[in-house]
């Protein structure tokens, strides 16, 4: 099996795949997609439990996500995953989403069902569990900023704090008009009859160092849910003068190495955590949501910690 397949390879899969035993019936979307854990992850779930599949990474670029959706059917597939930068726009490529997916209006986890695409999200609850597992907290209890709350990852967070009814929500993003529509788009989670001083439970803010500074102040937790951080060379999303011992700063990025962001908020005490418990959870709900089975949670995770 290659590490990476193309379009090019999706159009003419049965030539592409020749040989591969079991078949390759599930995948990833991505572009880039070549850091993907999912396979080792899956790979391992659907030996332990005996499925006659296997899984790939798929080097999908934005003008091909439409024509390489449409071409699973045809190739066979079960499913795939849909990672960055498609998330918002496979939404409106598929025949039927679900009312979480639609809600949160992005969609990571693709059933094929006959001729028809069905759309699904469990970045969100991933999170949820995630966030239980790595702090011993629940989102429900907690003050939320979600960096890169603009779209993707970062929609599918926010949306899930406002689902659980969070204590606060923060949303930060780069175009600030992006942020001001998520939040616009969220208000009705956020009146109720809660009060927690003179802070408002649900704002968007722009990406300002001053403004930062001032609403961490009645932040428990920090979601990193941009891509800065996957190279080595990219800088960290936050000044490390704004970290301090009493946050738990979360990284959606799920990188060997501790990404900037962690690093200085380690150095300042915080409580912190990379994306490797999100992708587990999220991995474990679409592998029941393609096969409605339970999955093997602990032969997942320790597939994902084994050197690739």
């Amino acid at each position: 099996m290659k590490d990476v397949y193309t379009l090019e390879d999706l159009r003419h899969w049965d030539a592409a795949t020749a040989g591969e035993e079991p078949p390759i019936r599930l995948s990833v979307f991505g572009d880039p997609v070549a850091h993907s854990l999912s396979p080792q992850m899956h790979n391992a779930a659907l030996a332990a439990c005996g499925i006659p599949a296997r899984y790939c990474r798929l080097h999908i670029r934005p003008e091909e996500l439409g024509e390489a959706l449409r071409l699973l059917p045809k190739a066979g597939f079960l499913g795939t995953n849909i990672t960055i930068p498609h998330k918002a726009a496979t939404l409106g490529l598929l025949d039927a989403v679900d009312d979480h997916a639609r809600k949160i209006g992005v969609v990571n986890t693709v059933v094929v069902e006959g001729e028809r695409l069905l759309g699904f999200n469990t970045d969100g609850p991933g999170l949820l569990r995630a966030i239980r597992a790595e702090f011993g907290v629940d989102l429900r209890d907690l003050r939320v900023m979600v960096l890169g709350a603009g779209g993707g990852a970062g929609r599918a967070i926010a949306a899930q704090c406002a689902l659980e009814n969070c204590e606060r929500l923060v949303l930060v993003n780069r175009t600030f008009e992006k942020a001001q529509r998520l939040a616009a788009e969220l208000e009705p989670y956020f009146k109720g009859p809660r009060v927690f001083g003179p802070a408002r439970r649900l704002e968007a803010v722009p990406w300002e160092e001053p403004v930062l500074a001032a609403q961490l102040a009645n932040t428990d937790l920090v979601i990193n849910a941009t891509s800065c951080g996957m190279k080595r060379t990219d800088p960290s999303v936050l000044p490390s003068s704004l970290l301090r011992a009493s946050l738990m700063v979360y990284d959606t990025i799920y990188t060997a190495q501790l990404t900037p962001l962690l690093i200085d908020a380690q150095s300042a005490g915080a409580r912190v955590a990379n994306g490797a418990s999100m992708l587990l959870y999220q991995g474990v709900l679409s592998f029941e949501i393609w096969f409605n089975r339970p999955a093997p949670v602990e032969v997942m995770r320790a597939a994902m910690e084994r050197p690739s």
